[in-house]
């Protein structure tokens, strides 16, 4: 049996709406973040240590980081529609997305995260105007420009295709899915129907649903 450590509000629900997906059958084992700190308990460090979720124990397994756990389910449990062979062209695209999602997309949306949060930390009065200048000079420079760059590439790999790699949901869309819904949270989709599509699609799937009504909503903190 599969248990999913599931942080509430976080990245673990894309593997909760893949094991929906795939039919296997699993367990959740929720944990509260921390009022205060809004970080991960103590306990998810007998998991792994770390102690950040998502992780999943299959068996006497333990699987961390969401490429990783969501190749590992592809590979065992799921068909050729979940992992293509080497020699289809949908393998390699496939690969680029699983991995853009946390090494390339979502560094920006922290740091989005992190500065916008900056003018509100506690800090001196007189401090206040230097933070908020630095910050917004940061988010206005590098960042948005950044993160246009990259919301533009997506917007036109997804006009042209249903999903990620081909007409049915993979282990792409699955991986994309958090980073575009805190963009969602982020940036302004106003122009980018694409991205507005694919997330309307994946939040309409039956799988997607069930996963929400299991492990709780996500509210991408902004």
């Amino acid at each position: 049996m599969i248990t999913v450590h599931h942080l509430e509000n976080s990245r673990s629900l894309r593997i909760v709406w893949m094991l929906e997906e795939l039919g296997v059958d699993y367990q959740i084992k929720h944990y509260k973040r921390d009022s205060k700190t809004m970080l991960a308990p103590a306990e998810l460090k007998a998991i792994h240590p770390l102690g950040k979720s998502p992780a999943i124990t299959d068996g006497a397994t333990a699987i961390v980081e969401s490429g990783a756990i969501i190749e590992y389910l592809a590979r065992r449990y799921g068909g050729e529609a979940w992992q293509p062979p080497g020699d289809d062209t949908r393998w390699l695209e496939e690969r680029y997305w699983l991995h853009y999602a946390e090494g390339s997309l979502m560094p920006l949306l922290v740091m989005k995260l992190i500065f916008g949060r900056i003018p509100q930390s506690p800090m001196p009065f007189f401090a206040k105007p230097i933070a908020r200048g630095i910050s917004g000079k940061v988010i206005g420079s590098f960042i948005d420009p950044q993160l246009d760059t990259h919301l533009a590439q997506i917007e036109q790999h997804l006009s042209a295709n249903t999903w990620f790699t081909g007409d049915t949901p993979g282990c792409a869309d699955i991986m994309m899915s958090f980073p575009l819904q805190a963009a969602s949270a982020r940036a302004n989709l106003d122009h980018y129907p694409g991205i507005r599509r694919f997330l309307e699609q994946m939040e309409q799937r039956p799988a997607y649903q069930r996963a929400v009504e299991k492990a709780g909503p996500l509210s991408p903190m902004s």
